[in-house]
Parts: structure tokens; C-alpha cells; sequence
């Protein structure tokens, strides 16, 4: 699936050491061609449920799906740092 600069997107998985988990929604805002890397990657912005940022993370591309029709969205509590 070939994904577009800015589009909504949801994480496939969990992503290790961040606060962000399999479902969460972001936005690509940055692409990252294979290179010294083994596949092709992005950063995603994940925002909290008023619009704000929460992390921005440094994902390979097979970390992100696609938005569909029949998926609703949720709201879960945040880990917060201590």
C-alpha cells in the first residue's frame, strides 16, 4: 500500500519504547526511503484526543495500515511519565 505525505493513519503494532500502541492514530509527515535501512519507514505524529501532540515516532512503513469505513474510533487513558 503506498501511504501519502499527511494522511490519517493507525499503528499496526505497538511501538518499542513509546508511549504508543497497535491502533493509535497519526499522521505521515515524513518519509524515509530504504537506504541504510531494510525497508522504507516514516515519521507518524500521534496526537491526544484534543489535538495535541503526544510523540512523533520513527516507524518502518510495515508499522502503519490504513483507515477504514467500518472501524470506529476510541479513547483510552495515557501513560503518563514519572
Amino acid at each position: 500500500m503506498k501511504f501519502e505525505l499527511f494522511e490519517r493513519v493507525a499503528l499496526a503494532q505497538d511501538v518499542p519504547g513509546h508511549p504508543v500502541r497497535k491502533g493509535d492514530i497519526g499522521t505521515i509527515v515524513e518519509f524515509f526511503p530504504k537506504g541504510e535501512y531494510p525497508e522504507d519507514g516514516c515519521a507518524l505524529e500521534i496526537f491526544n484526543a484534543v489535538g495535541e501532540t503526544r510523540d512523533v515516532v520513527f516507524i518502518p512503513a510495515t508499522f502503519i495500515e490504513e483507515l477504514n469505513p467500518n472501524e470506529a474510533l476510541c479513547v483510552r487513558e495515557l501513560e503518563t511519565a514519572e
